[in-house]
């Protein structure tokens, strides 16, 4: 696969960069890209260059904030079209199921899935590359952008109860406390949002369901042809799904709005199998999982769908020809917990 995203989803790269002094000619070339290339917000750009650049220039300019700085800088109106639609929305609710049916339109490799759990709810995102690259930059930009988005609809008075990330927290948490103003816990089981079920429901002040509609029709009218392939679809619904253990064909199928028979065809029709994007989806997650010294191999069962952990055990073997705890010492990612030495 080679995903394609468009150059807007990188707005305010080069004003992080002024503000920071760092120069981004030291990278862009790293990856193909230039200036003038990324400041044309249409132009299509390969995702994993995208995504690979954001994280090399953190590392170079020794700004782990960078993504986040650059959601910072955002405003509405940087989402193009689909702005028009989601400023008129009633509420968050419907604005976020809006988001998920134009994500094609913001950003292809954005996976977005609300999951109602009593009062609270967890908006789960994910950003699914073609093959595994870090993604932190890439992950704090998508969430900070749907902060922003959530604070612009409901105001100040939406409040979440937690920002939560997968990756581990930075030497310097000053940004992320000043952007989130809640919680913000690393080293999570999940990248996204958790907020009061009732926080969806708070009125936009700025609905204007006729204006929503009329800008919904003219998003209707912009070809698809750069929406992402089937392959790509039910990889983010795997990666958002597999750790609620509700990764199976059905719900999959249900999620992407057709039979699984139909699912089934058309994955053979691509020349994959359900099952085979599952496994690759789970040797994806488990390098995440396996560097967080925190993770019991038990937990990372359960995170990878697996109901006991020697089931784990035996398709890690199968997958990298060592036991997971070995594999973490061979890697330097040994840790002083004892259920991480002893597989369950």
């Amino acid at each position: 696969m080679n995903t394609m995203v468009r150059a807007g989803v990188l707005t305010g790269y080069f004003e992080v960069a002024r503000q920071i002094g760092f120069n981004p000619r030291t990278v862009l070339p790293k990856f193909g890209l230039t200036r003038t290339l990324l400041e044309n917000r249409d132009q299509q750009i390969l995702l994993d260059k995208a995504v690979g650049m954001l994280e090399a220039t953190a590392q170079e300019s020794g700004y782990m904030g960078f993504g986040l700085h650059m959601a910072e800088l955002r405003q509405l109106a940087d989402m193009g079209g689909v702005s028009l639609v989601l400023a008129h929305q009633r509420n968050l609710r419907d604005a976020l199921q809006t988001t998920i049916q134009y994500r094609h339109l913001l950003n292809p490799s954005l996976a977005l899935f609300v999951e109602n759990a009593g009062d609270t709810v967890i908006i789960r995102e994910e950003i699914v590359t073609d093959i595994p690259v870090p993604t932190r930059q890439a992950t704090e930009l998508a969430i900070g952008v749907m902060f922003r988005l959530c604070v612009t609809l409901a105001g100040t008075q939406w409040h979440p109860r937690s920002v939560n990330f997968t990756h581990d927290a930075p030497a310097d948490q000053q940004l992320h406390r000043r952007f989130f103003r809640c919680p913000v816990v690393f080293g999570s089981e999940f990248n996204g949002i958790v907020c009061n079920a009732s926080d969806l429901d708070l009125a936009n002040p700025m609905a204007d369901l006729a204006m929503a509609g009329y800008a919904q029709r003219f998003l209707e009218t912009i070809p698809r042809a750069s929406e992402a392939s089937i392959l790509m679809e039910v990889r983010k619904a795997i990666y958002l799904l597999l750790p609620m253990e509700r990764a199976t064909i059905e719900q999959i199928a249900q999620s992407l709005g057709m039979n699984v028979r139909t699912l089934q065809r058309r994955l053979e029709d691509a020349g994959e199998s359900f099952s085979g994007l599952i496994n690759g989806v789970r040797r994806d997650l488990v390098v995440r999982y396996m560097e967080n010294p925190r993770y019991s191999v038990g937990r990372i069962a359960a995170l990878l769908g697996y109901g006991a952990p020697s089931s784990f055990t035996r398709w890690f073997i199968s997958q990298f020809g060592v036991a997971p705890a070995v594999w973490r010492v061979k890697k330097g990612w040994a840790t002083t917990d004892r259920r991480l030495k002893q597989p369950h």
